[in-house]
């Protein structure tokens, strides 16, 4: 989630965004300008479509005050009047496409939000502290499927984890074909220190 110039949510060299603006699109609702450009305003479209639309639509903005992932996107800027300008586009732009976005679920002007699971900020990214207590709370896995699962929370924050493979080879290893299930002291859970 780093911009070309390698700073975290922001496009001008050197320095990191402080007002931030999440924006979420309701794609649930039949009205939704996205339906609109399928042949058959029934047909549902997949994400890779979405995507593409809303690549389409914010082209001339990506990178320069936004971000977007499916249908998810952010406004940002330095400064607050800044920020509110680059939110005045994109709002103008959702009004041109007939883009319909559920108020209820955007967050305006805030210094920090959750974004695509991680906490984004002025300091850059960081782990969620909510989702950290949700793993950390989880039982033992007690079956192959549980490692599974264990492992798929813990690696959505692997780039928060120093030596996260070495960490996880032991969960790994019981994945592997073949092999029997037992879950020993050497295997037991590392991301619980």
């Amino acid at each position: 989630m780093k911009t070309k110039s390698n700073h975290p949510r922001c496009s001008e060299e050197g320095g990191t965004c402080k007002f931030i603006s999440h924006l979420k699109i309701n794609i649930r609702q039949p009205s939704h300008v996205l339906s609109a450009h399928s042949p058959i305003p029934e047909c549902r479209l997949d994400y890779a479509t979405l995507q593409r639309c809303m690549i389409n639509i914010f082209s001339d903005l990506l990178e320069e005050c936004m971000e977007v992932f499916m249908d998810d996107f952010t406004v940002y800027a330095k400064s607050f009047d800044a920020c509110l300008e680059n939110l005045s586009w994109v709002l103008t732009r959702c009004f041109e496409t007939n883009l319909v976005l559920n108020f209820e679920k955007c967050h305006f002007m805030v210094i920090e939000g959750i974004m695509l699971g991680h906490l984004v900020s002025s300091r850059g990214i960081e782990v969620n502290k909510v989702k950290v207590d949700v793993i950390t709370s989880l039982p033992n896995p007690a079956s192959v499927r549980d490692v599974r699962s264990f492992l798929g929370h813990v690696g959505f924050y692997r780039q928060f984890i120093k030596n996260f493979n070495k960490i996880a080879l032991p969960l790994s290893k019981l994945l592997q074909k073949g092999m029997d299930f037992v879950f020993t002291k050497p295997v037991k859970m590392p991301s619980k220190n």
